[in-house]
């Protein structure tokens, strides 16, 4: 099965190589999406995967194109993704072996920062990203019916592919039923990430509302998929993004409505912990559960990460597991939370930002959102903003691993380039006619 990986990878950065630059992206994000991550080139302890191979070749080939670096302007979003990069690798070095962690890290900024530079350099205005969710929505499709047909059926096709796995031969039995379907996993891990791979993209396919013709239409009916792709992983945490996500976009016609809903929110949180006598995260949780995720699970991580604050708070653990296990009746920590994955891996430096890099990003999906006036604008914005909320609420009960995080940042590129959209339209030039008595003169001006 190396082989097969390997032949994929050279023909498809063959494809990297020669396409269009966005044709190239879209490539790439197709690549992380129907190719397992559990399938890899070994060479010695390095483990190649296809979308790191993938994501290199892009990488050095917006490096080495004038047109894509010099439309390239450095934000407080790449800054800030750049402290993050720092902090999570300078902590693993300093924590961990040396070679252990250069191997490690090696592969971990593949999936992160390269695919999050990869999309800034090549999303350089709006007419860029359409075409490239346009792409990704019709590329979906046959995955969100894999999912029907696997939750209907209980027939997984790449699970029996685990077995070629260089580290995980022995998980190759059927992932398990609720309520009588069976979880989707398609060709990822695990079916939370299966069914998170349609809600990270459904409100940028559900945008496609505003495009003319057969796009205003098709988007309902693409977005209908995005949703039934997530709910046949019969995972809490795809299905919460999903609640999240749909109230969002409803929301987007009744926005002078949010405010008061968010100050009504925290209210009722206060009044619940203190009704309920217990923090008021274990009453959210408890009613989590009902869509089948272990609840009591969330809530006690949360109540044992304060517990050993002290323990984790400088540098994490050093890549080793933390020793909950005994909290939760297990032999090992299940971390499913992402911010305190952070600080497990990384220590308090690791949650400081990872949250700023979120903050970074929601001030800037703001800061686009009131310089625009144009309706569609502002609901691309609205959009992005809805994304960003879905993932702050979903990584209190899941933690992104696999093809989910390249997937992530390549997504958190998209909106990174998107929020500079209306900067870039001020200082684009136009043409003014001045007349004078003898002659008429063309000036370039630029529009502010």
């Amino acid at each position: 099965m190396q082989g097969v990986t390997l032949t994929v990878a050279i023909f498809l950065s063959i494809l990297v190589l020669t396409l269009r630059p966005r044709h190239a992206l879209i490539v790439y994000l197709a690549g992380l999406l129907y190719y397992p991550s559990f399938l890899a080139v070994s060479i010695g302890t390095i483990d190649i995967l296809l979308g790191r191979v993938l994501v290199t070749v892009l990488f050095v080939r917006c490096i080495y194109n004038d047109r894509l670096r010099s439309k390239f302007k450095w934000s407080q979003l790449d800054k800030w993704v750049m402290y993050s990069m720092a902090v999570y690798v300078g902590v693993t070095l300093i924590s961990q072996p040396t070679w252990a962690a250069i191997e490690n890290r090696g592969g971990f900024l593949m999936d992160t920062w390269l695919a999050y530079m990869v999309a800034r350099f090549i999303i350089t205005d709006r007419s860029e990203l359409i075409y490239v969710i346009k792409c990704i929505a019709i590329i979906l499709v046959p995955l969100a019916i894999m999912g029907c047909i696997e939750a209907i059926t209980g027939w997984q096709p790449f699970v029996p592919l685990r077995r070629f796995s260089p580290w995980d031969t022995g998980s190759i039995t059927k992932e398990g039923v609720r309520w009588g379907f069976t979880r989707a996993v398609g060709p990822f891990l695990h079916p939370i990430l299966f069914g998170s791979s349609f809600a990270i993209f459904l409100p940028l396919v559900y945008y496609l509302r505003y495009e003319k013709n057969k796009w205003h239409n098709l988007a309902y009916v693409l977005s209908g998929l995005m949703v039934v792709g997530a709910l046949c992983s019969m995972s809490s945490g795809p299905w919460i993004m999903i609640i999240v996500l749909l109230f969002c976009m409803v929301m987007d016609k009744y926005r002078q409505y949010v405010k008061p809903m968010l100050i009504l929110f925290v209210f009722l949180c206060l009044t619940v912990e203190v009704l309920s006598n217990r923090p008021f995260y274990h009453v959210i949780f408890s009613y989590g559960s009902k869509l089948g995720g272990a609840g009591w699970h969330r809530a006690q991580l949360i109540d044992v990460a304060i517990k050993h604050f002290g323990e984790w708070w400088l540098a994490g653990y050093g890549g080793k597991d933390p020793g909950w296990g005994p909290h939760f009746g297990m032999g090992h920590t299940d971390v499913t939370n992402e911010y305190i994955l952070a600080g497990v891996k990384y220590g308090l430096a690791g949650v400081i930002v990872t949250c700023g890099v979120l903050v970074v990003a929601f001030k800037g999906i703001i800061s686009a959102y009131k310089k625009v006036g144009h309706p569609v604008m502002k609901s691309l914005y609205w959009a992005f903003g809805s994304l960003l909320v879905a993932i702050i609420v979903v990584w209190t009960s899941i933690s992104f691993f696999g093809q989910l995080m390249p997937l992530f940042y390549s997504v958190l590129g998209i909106i990174g380039s998107g929020i500079i959209f209306p900067a870039a339209r001020k200082c684009r030039p136009r043409k003014i006619v001045a007349i004078s008595s003898n002659k008429v003169v063309v000036l370039n001006q630029s529009i502010h």
